[in-house]
């Protein structure tokens, strides 16, 4: 008995070593937050500590009468004394620290976009769901632990995250001392054109018309095809009652393709042959499956497609080659409304307003994005009159253009420029 008390104090005395020697105040600070709830994370890394965070929120920053939800964020403490970086995610939560906290050892919060994943309220009340709102979500974050973190600030977020960042920036200027948008667009119009003139020039002509002749013997071979993609969805749960029909999701996955080959950096060389069905259905459900058009991605989606329609902007599918393959007489959208909303609402105001600070005062911001990636057609393109400088990584995908992909050259020039905006320096080189 003697002996397993002496092992269990050694045990004890053994983890309080271990113990981040910042956890007591850290946890003391979350309960002292206004609004905030926390679980503590199991870590792998001794030199971090990690939370799971519930933030209250106004359902309207405007008028908190209308109520609240709770929004998620996912937490990294490493220092009081180390910079923060806040990851503006423009869908759902999802844990693990992006690469700009590990270059800067900084600590982290990654918040889930409202009316996303856990972070939606109940009967899900588009009208609030707009950039200004989500905006001002982030704006209490920051303000909240800018009581813990006088240090620099740095936002971040990738793809729709990095149009986050944008816009964050845009309504909250002095929240942050720098911003690193990913591979983020800036749309201009429900049918943002700039996408077709990219699918037109990216990579050689003959990759080009290779694709073509993909969507073509997809379309000229639909009928034998379709019942495979029957079973296969049967197999999988999908429906698509949302789009009306399995050919119809068909028709549009056919139309996505070349967008979605770009964006996922695939290899022209390993294109199939187009006499061989069965290659061929196994290419089209690795570029553009079909469940892009579920009824269950329709519903995992419904409030980004909201935030295209009505703010943001998007992209169309150009069936100028394909007019005798399909129904449509002209271009289909790639917005799914949520039903009981329509595009109708589009309001191009903001995007007009942000354009002109993009232009004139939009300073202290890093581009980042990806040569081959579809949406570097909708890039921001820095002008003379702001410090902000966009960096175009060489045959980057929009998964492959991150700072850790650069070339030495331009990843020196990345460096330079965050220090002589920030005054930080990387402490890791990969």
């Amino acid at each position: 008995m003697k002996k397993n008390i002496t092992t269990l104090v050694f045990l004890l005395f053994y983890v309080l070593l271990w113990a981040h020697p910042d956890q007591k105040q850290v946890e003391k600070a979350l309960y002292n937050l206004k609004n905030v709830t926390f679980t503590a994370l199991e870590s792998s890394d001794d030199n971090i500590l990690e939370y799971k965070l519930q933030v209250r929120q106004p359902i309207d920053h405007n008028d908190e009468s209308k109520g609240y939800f709770d929004q998620s964020v996912y937490y990294v403490h490493r220092g009081f004394d180390r910079p923060t970086v806040m990851e503006t995610n423009g869908y759902t939560l999802s844990h693990g620290q992006t690469e700009l906290p590990k270059y800067f050892d900084t600590n982290y919060l990654s918040v889930e976009h409202r009316f996303f994943g856990d972070s939606t309220p109940k009967d899900t009340p588009y009208e609030y769901l707009d950039l200004q709102q989500a905006t001002a979500d982030l704006h209490q974050v920051n303000q909240l632990f800018k009581e813990l973190y006088k240090g620099k600030w740095i936002s971040t977020g990738i793809s729709k995250g990095g149009q986050t960042t944008l816009f964050y920036k845009y309504f909250y200027p002095q929240d942050v001392d720098i911003a690193v948008p990913y591979v983020a667009p800036f749309n201009k119009a429900l049918e943002d054109k700039r996408i077709y003139e990219f699918l037109d020039n990216v990579g050689s002509q003959q990759c080009r018309e290779s694709i073509q002749k993909v969507q073509i013997a997809l379309f000229e071979n639909k009928q034998q095809i379709l019942p495979k993609l029957f079973w296969y969805a049967k197999g999988a749960g999908l429906k698509f009652d949302y789009i009306g029909s399995l050919e119809k999701a068909y028709d549009l996955a056919v139309l996505e393709y070349p967008f979605a080959f770009w964006q996922g950096g695939n290899d022209c060389q390993e294109l199939p042959q187009v006499q061989n069905l069965d290659q061929l259905t196994d290419d089209f459900l690795k570029i553009s499956n079909i469940n892009f058009f579920s009824d269950q991605m329709m519903k995992k989606f419904a409030s980004h497609y909201y935030q295209a329609g009505t703010q943001m902007g998007y992209y169309g599918y150009d069936i100028t080659p394909f007019k005798q393959y399909v129904s449509f007489t002209e271009n289909p959208s790639a917005i799914f409304m949520p039903q009981g909303t329509t595009t109708d609402s589009f309001d191009q105001s903001l995007i007009l307003e942000v354009q002109k600070w993009l232009d004139t005062q939009a300073n202290d911001i890093l581009y980042i994005y990806g040569d081959i990636d579809t949406w570097s057609a909708t890039r921001v393109i820095p002008s003379k009159e702001v410090n902000s400088k966009a960096f175009m990584v060489e045959d980057a995908d929009h998964y492959k253009a991150r700072v850790s992909n650069m070339n030495p050259k331009m990843k020196k020039d990345f460096f330079d420029h965050f220090e002589k905006i920030t005054g930080l320096k990387p402490l890791k080189s990969k």
